[in-house]
């Protein structure tokens, strides 16, 4: 099963959306297989992270943007703003696909891990995801 989810973000941060993915799962039926997740756009990402203390998201967040600075006069794709070549950069550096394994019709996630999008633009957007889940 192939389905599209949108998850709206409100600027730069980490939005989990872990329960939509899992009602795809649930969906196709599929006892035992593997469960894919892209994001259809350049300036933004996916990750699997904590989803039970909100600082380690805020870490990772700073940590990243410190990392990518807005503003660096290298910078020579700029007509979109000042966040847009560091929202690729940021995009090419973590994942833009994710595998995760479906083990008794559940996603095979541990205990305090989340499926997150990774919003690198300061403006909100309706992110698409394609969500393929398969025996």
């Amino acid at each position: 099963m192939v389905k599209h989810i949108i998850v709206r973000t409100s600027g730069q941060g980490l939005y989990e959306f872990t329960s939509k993915v899992e009602a795809v799962v649930r969906a196709a039926g599929c006892a035992e297989g593997l469960c894919t997740v892209l994001v259809q756009h350049t300036s933004a990402s996916l990750l699997i992270q904590e989803n039970a203390d909100p600082s380690a998201r805020r870490d990772l967040e700073a940590w990243l943007t410190r990392l990518v600075p807005e503003n660096d006069p290298i910078y020579t794709h700029t007509d979109e703003g000042s966040d847009d070549m560091p929202s690729h950069l940021k995009a090419a550096l973590t994942a833009t696909t994710l595998s995760i394994p479906v083990v008794e019709g559940r996603l095979g996630l541990g205990t305090w891990q989340g499926i997150y999008l990774w919003e690198h633009r300061h403006r909100g957007s309706d992110r698409k995801c394609l969500v393929h889940a398969t025996e």
